[in-house]
């Protein structure tokens, strides 16, 4: 078994698809091999409730940025 995720818990990191900014349709592993320090704010994201996982209608799990911080970024 591998080790929890800092952003997306026991989901695995490739299976979980970016929903916003220029990685939208990226996973996130995809996210820490091409951009370490965007998954390192992504992290504090999370830490601070400013993300969150939603499973869509067919299945897929999206990561969701607060609509009102995606604004102002």
């Amino acid at each position: 078994m591998s080790s929890m995720s800092p952003i997306t818990g026991v989901i695995e990191e490739t299976d979980v698809i970016v929903d916003f900014g220029l990685y939208e349709g990226q996973s996130v592993s995809h996210v820490k091999n091409s951009d370490p320090d965007l998954y390192q704010q992504l992290v504090q994201e999370k830490e601070n409730d400013n993300i969150a996982i939603r499973r869509n209608k067919d299945k897929t799990f999206r990561l969701y940025m607060n609509p009102l911080l995606a604004r102002a970024n």
